[in-house]
C-alpha cells in the first residue's frame, strides 16, 4: 500500500471533479438539448426510475433516441459543431462534469487504499449467513478475510455458488453492495484492509474531513 496522500489530497483539491464522457451509442443525426455550463441532473427517484435530464437526441433512420443523463454535473466540451449532423458511433459528444463531494472524495481515495475485491460477472450477491452474523456485531476488530475463505455467495441462473476469496489477508472495512443486489460485473464488492494498515485508512478518512470544505 504505498500511497502517498498529500499528492492524492493535491489532486483531488487540483480538479475535485468526475469527468463523464457522453459518446454516441450509434451512428445517426444528433439534436443538443442542453447548453455549455447547464447543470444537469441524473435518474432520481425510489428505483431510480425517473430518468435523468435530456441531453440529446440521436435519429437513425427516422428513429429518434433520447439519451438522457445519468449523473448529475454540469455540461462542458459540448461540440456545437456537430448540431445537425451526422455522427458515428462512439464519437464524442459532450462531458458532463460531476463535482464530488467530501464523502465522495473519501470514497474514491478509500478505492486506491484498500483491496477492492470484484463481482466476477453480472449476479446477485450474498454474504454467508456466518459473514453477517460477524458484520452485524459492534466489533472492532471487523472480519478477517484469508485467501481462498467463502464469504460471498455468488447467486445466477437460480444457482448459488460459493465464491472463494482472492487477495490479499486482511479486514474488510466497507461493503459495496446490499444483500441480495444484482451487482455489475467489476463492480466492488467489498474493500479490505491489509494487517496493519487501519490506522493508515482512519488517518486518510480523518484528514479529509478536517482539510476539506464540502
Amino acid at each position: 500500500m504505498d500511497i502517498n496522500l498529500n499528492d492524492l489530497l493535491r489532486q483531488f483539491k487540483s480538479h475535485p471533479y468526475e469527468d463523464h464522457h457522453i459518446d454516441a451509442p450509434h451512428t445517426g443525426v444528433v439534436s443538443f438539448k442542453v447548453k455549455e455550463g447547464q447543470e444537469v441532473k441524473g435518474p432520481s427517484g425510489q428505483w431510480l426510475h425517473k430518468p435523468g435530464t435530456l441531453l440529446y437526441i440521436l435519429e437513425r433512420e427516422k428513429n429518434p433516441k433520447r439519451i438522457t443523463s445519468s449523473f448529475s454535473g454540469t455540461v462542458a466540451n459540448l461540440r456545437t459543431q456537430l448540431e445537425g449532423t451526422f455522427v458515428h458511433a462512439g464519437e464524442r459528444l459532450l462531458t458532463v462534469q460531476h463535482k464530488l463531494n467530501r464523502d465522495e472524495i473519501i470514497d474514491r481515495i478509500l478505492r486506491k487504499v484498500l483491496f477492492i475485491f470484484r463481482a466476477p460477472q453480472r449476479a446477485r450477491y450474498f454474504f454467508t449467513p456466518e459473514a453477517i452474523s460477524f458484520l452485524e456485531k459492534d466489533t472492532d476488530k471487523g472480519l478477517s478475510v484469508a485467501p481462498g475463505d467463502e464469504i460471498i455467495i455468488m447467486s445466477l441462473m437460480k444457482r448459488d455458488t460459493f465464491l472463494p476469496y482472492e487477495g490479499p489477508p486482511g479486514i474488510i472495512y466497507k461493503v459495496y453492495f446490499q444483500q441480495g443486489d444484482l451487482v455489475e460485473q467489476e463492480a466492488p464488492l467489498f474493500g479490505l484492509c491489509p494487517p496493519g494498515k487501519l490506522p493508515f485508512v482512519q488517518k486518510v478518512i480523518q484528514r479529509i474531513r478536517t482539510e476539506w470544505d464540502d
